[in-house]
C-alpha cells in the first residue's frame, strides 16, 4: 500500500468552501461514463432563480438539486496545487494536502419539470382567430397602454426549470405556436377549428390519413385563412411528417387529433355537465364517420369527471370538464381539490390526474400513501383524503 505525507494546505482560507460532492443517480453516471468512452459529450444547466431550488438539467430530464447533511466529515485531499510537478500524472505522489472538509452532499433527484410557470408567463399572448396580428397592449405602472415585450422560445429555455427536450414537448402539450421566435399559445376554439377543416379535408379529398400529401393540406387550410406556419405546426402536433417517394407527407397521428376535437367540446361543460351520450353522439358527428369509432373516453382521461343525473331511470351518466392541467402544481394542494371534487377515487380513476406531478407510478404510489388512505369494499379498492377539506 503507497505511503504519503499529510499535511494542511498552505491556503486553508482561499480553499475552505471550494469544493463539493456531488451523488450521481445511476442513469447519469451512464451517461458520463459513455462520454469518457467519446460517444458523445453531456450537458448539464443548473436552472432557478433565487427564490427557486435549484434543478439540474441534461438535454432530457430535470433533477431536483438537494443538499444532504452528513453524520461524519469528510476530507477532501489532492496533491499540493503548489507543487511544481503538480500537473505531470507520471512524476511520484509523496505529499498530499487536506484542501477543505465537507459536511454535506449534493444529491440529484428525479424530477418532474416545472412547466407551470409558462401558464402565468404566456397569459395574454393568445393566438386567435381573427386577432392574429393584433399587438399585445398591456398597461404600465401608471395605467398608460405600451406594447407587451415578446416572450421568445429562449425566454423560456432560461426561464423555465426543465429540460429542452421537456420544454419542447411542454409547449407542444399546450399548443403553443412559436411565430417569430415568439411564443403564442394557440386558443382552444381555433385549433379545434384548424383540427376539423383538416379532417374535413382528409374526408373530401380521399386521402389518407396515414400519407397525405403535405402541399395540399396547407393550400386547402389556406382558403380558410389558417396561415402556411400554424397549418405546419398544428399537423407537427398531431403527427409526423416523412418524404416517401421524395415528396413531403404527413402521416396523422388520428387518435391525437380525435382527443382533441372532444376536448374542444367538453370545455364548453365545466359548469353544465353533459350526458355521456349526447356527448359522444356530438364528438362522433364532429369528427365524422371515417374517425368516429377512435371517439372513446378514455382518450380523454385526466380531464372529466362523471356523476349520475338525479332522479333519472334508467340511470343517466354525465360529464364534466376538469382537466388536471388546471390543477395546483403541488402534491397536498392537488389531492385537496381531487377531493373536494370527490370524496373518493378508484384507483385507475385518480392516476390520470397525477401523472403531471409524479415522474413514474412508483413515485405516484408514494404520493397515494402519503395523502390518501386505501379503503377496500366489494367495488374493489378506493382512495379517500387522509385529511379533512372543507369545500
Amino acid at each position: 500500500m503507497a505511503e504519503f505525507d499529510l499535511r494542511f494546505s498552505s491556503s486553508p482560507h482561499s480553499d475552505a468552501g471550494t469544493f463539493k460532492l456531488l451523488e450521481l443517480p445511476p442513469d447519469l453516471c451512464k451517461l458520463i461514463e459513455g462520454s469518457l468512452e467519446g460517444a458523445s459529450t453531456p450537458s448539464f444547466t443548473i436552472k432557478g432563480a433565487s427564490d427557486e431550488d435549484a434543478v439540474l438539467c441534461t438535454a432530457d430530464k430535470t433533477y431536483t438539486v438537494r443538499s444532504v447533511v452528513l453524520s461524519n466529515s469528510v476530507l477532501v485531499v489532492t496533491r499540493d496545487p503548489a507543487d511544481a510537478d503538480a500537473d505531470d500524472v507520471d512524476v511520484p505522489v509523496e505529499d498530499i494536502v487536506i484542501r477543505d472538509q465537507l459536511s454535506e452532499v449534493i444529491e440529484l433527484v428525479p424530477s418532474v419539470p416545472r412547466l407551470h410557470r409558462l401558464n402565468a408567463l404566456l397569459r395574454g399572448r393568445e393566438y386567435d382567430e381573427g386577432h392574429e396580428d393584433e399587438d399585445m397592449i398591456s398597461d404600465d405602472e401608471d395605467g398608460n397602454p405600451r406594447k407587451r415585450p415578446k416572450f421568445t422560445y429562449e425566454d423560456a429555455r432560461m426561464t423555465i426549470q426543465a429540460s429542452d427536450a421537456e420544454l419542447d414537448r411542454g409547449l407542444r402539450d399546450r399548443r403553443v405556436l412559436i411565430l417569430k421566435g415568439e411564443l403564442r399559445p394557440l386558443a382552444p376554439a381555433y385549433l379545434t377549428t384548424i383540427l376539423e377543416v383538416l379532417l374535413n379535408r382528409l374526408v373530401s379529398e380521399s386521402l389518407s390519413h396515414a400519407n397525405a400529401p403535405v402541399t395540399e393540406l396547407l393550400q386547402g387550410l389556406e382558403e380558410h385563412d389558417i396561415p402556411r406556419d400554424v397549418t405546419r405546426q398544428v399537423m407537427a402536433w398531431f403527427g409526423r411528417f416523412h418524404w416517401p417517394d421524395g415528396l413531403e407527407a404527413w402521416e396523422m397521428d388520428a387518435d391525437a387529433g380525435v382527443r382533441e376535437i372532444g376536448l374542444g367540446i367538453l370545455r364548453s361543460h365545466r359548469n353544465d355537465p353533459v350526458a355521456e351520450e349526447d356527448f359522444l353522439a356530438q364528438w362522433r358527428n364532429a369528427v365524422g364517420d371515417t374517425f368516429a369509432e377512435r371517439a372513446s373516453l378514455a382518450l380523454l382521461a385526466g380531464n372529466y369527471l362523471t356523476s349520475t343525473a338525479p332522479l333519472t331511470d334508467p340511470p343517466v351518466s354525465l360529464l364534466t370538464y376538469f382537466p388536471s392541467s388546471a390543477l395546483p402544481n403541488d402534491p397536498a394542494a392537488r389531492f385537496a381539490e381531487l377531493f373536494l371534487a370527490r370524496p373518493r377515487w378508484k384507483g385507475d380513476e385518480i392516476a390520470p390526474f397525477l401523472a403531471d406531478v409524479a415522474v413514474d407510478s412508483k413515485e405516484r404510489d408514494k404520493l397515494l400513501l402519503k395523502h390518501a388512505r386505501a379503503i377496500t369494499d366489494p367495488e374493489g379498492i378506493w382512495y379517500t383524503a387522509r385529511a379533512k377539506y372543507n369545500a
